[in-house]
């Protein structure tokens, strides 16, 4: 395959990507818009094995199948309500693969020499921070989703201080990468760089996901999948993989898009989930939850009446269904 046939490949599978999102916003064609991204990531994947001339490695196949297998059963197994966590986890797994090529390609395992070096090795130390970020950000929430982890958020002292000092050491090791290859002892180390790149990630994505509660947990999800593609697209430009750049951009985009839809749709600002101010207020255990209950006076007597007892003498009910109360199994 000549590269002027895959960059128009790589142009005609975007755009069908796009499509594909877009279908998804309606109902009527979410399933075909699912189905159409599918055949996007089949198509991507059969271009990069031509284009690179890569089918006659064998261990791709066998990957390839081990994967399917595992996500053929994974399609089967998990319940709708188990699907925020499944897509956070999938987000993670996401973030993790971006990782893994930019610290390969920091380390110079399995790519060619670049005339590019400094680009390639900033571009693949600061893949490693945002994927893992993503990926620990994600195992996080997925946790907490499915009561692995608290969850209520989990602000601890001087948290703010913790994030601002991850998020600049993990600024700072970034730049040190444009010191790989050159003599400055263990700062121009590129294994140096990718440990320390993968710690500060990792416990800044903890940190980051950990102070946010269960029920704002599917905005951070859409945050994490926007962070997902950033991760892709970074990765793509240290490998000079046109294709991951693309699609990348266009998972970050409208994964961040998405965030902003749920924030205004919850009427709730980003800045102050990610601060651990959750939206769900502690239960009072008298009250009747998720429930407004429109009845005749109660006496005094009554005030600790069943749910069931509250609603079969109600003259109105109105029940407002939500993932929290899917959750919540209400």
């Amino acid at each position: 395959m000549g590269y002027t046939t895959y960059l128009i490949v790589c142009a005609l599978l975007s755009l069908l990507a796009l499509t594909g999102i877009s279908m998804m916003s309606k109902v009527r064609t979410s399933v075909a818009g699912n189905l159409l991204l599918s055949f996007c990531l089949l198509a991507g994947f059969i271009v990069t094995m031509l284009f690179y001339g890569i089918f006659e490695v064998p261990t791709i196949y066998v990957l390839v199948l081990v994967g399917s297998v595992m996500g053929a059963i994974l399609a089967r197994r998990v319940k709708m309500i188990e699907m925020p966590q499944t897509v956070a986890m999938l987000n993670g797994l996401g973030g993790l693969a971006g990782a893994i090529v930019g610290a390969l390609t920091l380390v110079g395992i399995g790519v060619k020499p670049s005339d590019y070096p400094i680009f390639v090795n900033f571009t693949a130390s600061l893949a490693v921070v945002v994927g893992m970020v993503t990926f620990a950000g994600s195992m996080v929430a997925a946790a907490k989703l499915h009561r692995l982890l608290p969850q209520h958020p989990v602000v601890w002292k001087g948290h703010r201080a913790i994030v601002t000092g991850l998020i600049a050491g993990s600024v700072v090791i970034v730049l040190l990468s444009l010191l790989i290859g050159q003599d400055y002892g263990i700062l121009s180390n590129s294994y140096f760089n990718l440990t320390i790149g993968v710690v500060l990630g990792t416990l800044f994505g903890y940190a980051f996901a950990v102070r946010v509660g269960g029920a704002d947990m599917p905005i951070t999800i859409s945050l994490l999948t926007s962070l997902a593609g950033v991760a892709a697209a970074i990765a793509g430009m240290a490998i000079g993989d046109l294709l991951v750049v693309a699609i990348g951009g266009i998972v970050g985009s409208s994964g961040l898009i998405l965030t902003q839809i749920m924030c205004k749709a919850m009427n709730r600002k980003l800045a102050v989930i990610l601060m651990g101010k959750t939206s769900a207020a502690m239960p009072d255990p008298i009250a009747v939850t998720a429930v407004q209950v429109a009845a005749e006076p109660v006496a005094e007597t009554k005030k600790e009446e069943t749910l069931g007892d509250a609603l079969r003498s109600a003259k109105r009910a109105i029940i407002v269904p939500g993932y929290g109360m899917a959750l919540a199994q209400a």
